[in-house]
């Protein structure tokens, strides 16, 4: 080929590394010659108890309409959200996951010459994002590997044009409070766009972490990102939203790609928000997932970062990559954060109890404590 085709790409782009997903189970198992059946995937922050049976039935009921195009307005998913959230329909921007929501913002609202704020070891979709449009990112050193609010805030210049920040972390877990939130909203400038992502929000319950919701009315600069893809089990058919004022919403709507959320997806999110048994459910599940894995951590002597979401960042105090390879030959898919500027840690995440037990017992074996 005589022509560089990377060349010709904006600079930004040809700078950038593909997004690393979680290791697929089949492609453990062909690489490796095991039984998929025998495999444990950890590394996705997947709700392991499969989809709701009610999404699973409105699915079923939808598959004779697959020669349709979706409703592109979203008009159910958007009222149901709505009436669920406070906000009216014209604050909802509907995404294919919550990544979707993201880029839509660097589209919208990143260019060259203009900045997004975000932290050290934050979501990997900031940063790809706001390259990819030609922006610069300036990223905050973390603190106890979380959110610097007040370094971030002090980070925002004339060219800052949107901060990205998350509660729960990914792939930390840390999070921040309602005081903390509230000081740092009241300072930003009303022409930066706060995100507050909050894909793991479903995992918290009474007030141990705040509500973006509570906070819409007041600031008109900020917009709240949330998903199906984490507590609500959907995390195949892609299907995130964004709440914001009006205005905002009308500008991300006019960048979104027409049908960007399938008609499958649009009619299992319908159903999942009247699912409530299921989230609870999803909920228990986590929280006794969590205390499992803590307990079986302590029991190996390790040390993790406390997590507010559905997974817990493990640190082995040494490069955890042929530590990760090792669980890889016992049948368990962890997720290696190297990228992340964490290489000592893996993330792990929060299964069902044979599924933890599986994982814990591959840890002693290959860190030979069992």
């Amino acid at each position: 080929m005589s022509c560089d085709f990377l060349a010709l790409a904006q600079p930004g782009v040809q700078k950038l590394s593909p997004y690393v997903p979680g290791k697929p189970v089949d492609e453990l198992a062909r690489e490796l010659d095991l039984d998929p059946a025998g495999i444990v995937k950890l590394a996705s922050n997947e709700n392991p108890l499969g989809p709701s049976p009610k999404a699973l039935e409105t699915i079923r009921e939808q598959l004779a309409e697959l020669t349709r195009y979706p409703d592109g307005n979203g008009f159910e998913l958007k009222s149901r959200l709505a009436e669920r959230c406070g906000v009216t329909p014209a604050q909802v921007t509907l995404g294919n996951g919550s990544n979707d929501i993201l880029d839509l913002v660097a589209r919208a609202y990143l260019a060259p010459g203009l900045n997004a704020v975000f932290s050290e070891h934050a979501f990997a979709v900031y940063p790809i994002a706001t390259q990819a449009v030609g922006a610069t990112g300036k990223v905050v050193p973390a603190v106890d590997y979380g959110h610097d609010l007040p370094a971030m805030l002090a980070a925002i210049d004339a060219n800052t044009r949107v901060v990205f920040i998350a509660n729960p972390n990914n792939p930390t877990g840390t999070w921040f409070g309602p005081r903390a939130l509230e000081d740092f909203l009241a300072q930003v400038p009303e022409n930066v766009l706060v995100v507050l992502d909050e894909a793991y929000i479903e995992y918290a319950e009474g007030d141990e972490l705040p509500d973006g919701l509570d906070y819409l009315a007041r600031y008109p600069n900020l917009l709240v990102s949330r998903t199906f893809s984490k507590a609500y089990g959907l995390a195949a058919l892609r299907v995130g939203y964004g709440l914001s004022s009006a205005q905002v919403a009308d500008v991300l709507n006019r960048v979104r790609q027409p049908f960007n959320v399938n008609s499958l997806a649009l009619a299992a999110a319908c159903a999942a928000l009247d699912d409530a048994d299921y989230l609870a459910e999803s909920r228990r599940v986590n929280d006794a997932g969590m205390r499992q894995l803590e307990e079986g951590l302590r029991a190996l002597d390790l040390k993790w970062i406390p997590s507010k979401g559905n997974f817990i960042a493990v640190d082995f105090g040494r490069d955890a990559a042929p530590i990760n390879q090792a669980m890889l030959r016992e049948g368990v898919i962890l997720r290696p954060v190297g990228g992340y500027g964490m290489p000592t840690f893996l993330r792990i995440s929060i299964g069902l109890a044979h599924e933890n037990a599986r994982c814990l017992e591959a840890l002693a074996k290959v860190l030979g404590r069992g």
